[in-house]
């Protein structure tokens, strides 16, 4: 059974840093690209930041130069260090786990930036 678990998100301050988790199971982590993703009320469903298994990175253009997203194939966990939050982070963040025709999802977990 795959899970994929986020942990992390919460309520903080414009300015604050986050890291978000997302710890694996039940499949060959370190053979995934693994994503988050971002969703915001009334908003499609948002690539933020993606890592492939050889460690490549992408982001999207509001997270460059804010946000990092790195990994751990030995604890099979993905990490998003968010710094600089604004407002417009807001939004429930999910992982997701990518091997082509295999893709998984977590639960979601939500940012909340606010004064």
């Amino acid at each position: 059974q795959v899970q994929l678990v986020e942990s992390g998100g919460g309520l903080v301050q414009p300015g604050a840093s986050l890291r978000l988790s997302c710890a694996a199971s039940g499949i060959l982590f370190s053979t995934y690209t693994m994503g988050w993703y971002r969703q915001a009320p009334g908003k499609q469903r948002e690539l933020v930041a993606a890592i492939t298994w050889g460690g490549i990175t992408r982001y999207v253009d509001s997270a460059k130069g804010r946000f990092t997203i790195s990994r751990d194939n030995a604890k099979n966990t993905v990490y998003l260090q968010m710094n600089s939050l604004k407002p417009e982070d807001t939004a429930v963040y999910y992982c997701n786990a990518n091997q082509g025709r295999r893709e998984y999802w977590g639960q979601g977990t939500q940012v909340t930036v606010s004064s």
